[in-house]
């Protein structure tokens, strides 16, 4: 049986929830995944012109937040390994004429991104599917492709600690995400994925102690009472 973690794994599962994915990341986190997306891409504070790379970027999901104070100079490089996802993330690129978009096709691991091109780096929801090897290589990769001084953010959901609210929160994944997901796709075991992602990943604060052995400048984020949380930073300059 192939690991939950493997690439391959992942990808499939992607392409099968991708037809329904953002309705369902929108039910799932009660409907503040939009808002968790759009203060990820405000603590970088993208300036026009810029490069930005967005990781795991789905359906493009985070492009409007991204794009929203870049300008039309700037460039957003949008990388996912998911054809379904980046099929559907293609279309959406007629909504912004005035800014070069590139989509890639391509693991994050061995990339064609250039070393040190990138002023920012974004990913939303996609670090819960990587483990601690998978995680030390995304801070490897990160470092690679941005600038000295260039700045990252990343969310992802999380497990509450406070104890009836993750009781709580651990049932609604657990039970009703995949009876939607029976609905929606009529396979509750593919959305049934999210929440043992999501239970296994806890939260952002192993991330946080990985990036920060990786020579970046790291701060841990939560949001809404732990049902999200990342990390922000930058890389040091030599």
């Amino acid at each position: 049986m192939k690991s939950v973690y493997d690439p391959a794994f992942v990808e499939h599962l992607f392409d099968d929830m991708s037809a329904s994915y953002d309705r369902m990341n929108y039910i799932t986190s009660f409907g503040f995944s939009e808002m968790w997306r759009k203060q990820c891409a405000r603590h970088l504070d993208i300036c026009p012109g810029a490069v930005t790379v967005d990781l795991m970027t789905g359906m493009g999901e985070c492009w409007a937040h991204i794009l929203q104070k870049s300008g039309p100079s700037s460039t957003l490089i949008a990388l996912d390994f998911s054809a379904e996802m980046i099929r559907r993330a293609a279309s959406k690129k007629v909504k912004y004429p005035n800014t070069r978009i590139e989509i890639l096709k391509e693991n994050v691991f061995g990339n064609s991104i250039p070393d040190a091109s990138a002023d920012y780096v974004i990913s939303g929801f996609g670090l819960k599917t990587f483990d601690e090897t998978q995680l030390e290589g995304l801070a490897t990769e990160i470092h690679r492709i941005l600038k000295p001084g260039g700045r990252f953010s990343l969310v992802d959901v999380s497990v509450p600690s406070n104890r009836v609210f993750k009781l709580f929160y651990l049932f609604y994944l657990k039970r009703v995400i995949p009876f939607l997901g029976r609905i929606f796709l009529g396979n509750p075991e593919t959305y049934r994925m999210l929440g043992v992602y999501t239970e296994a990943f806890q939260n952002a604060r192993h991330v946080e102690a990985i990036f920060r052995k990786n020579a970046f400048e790291v701060e841990y984020l939560e949001y809404f009472f732990g049902c999200a949380s990342g990390v922000k930073g930058r890389k040091a300059h030599p």
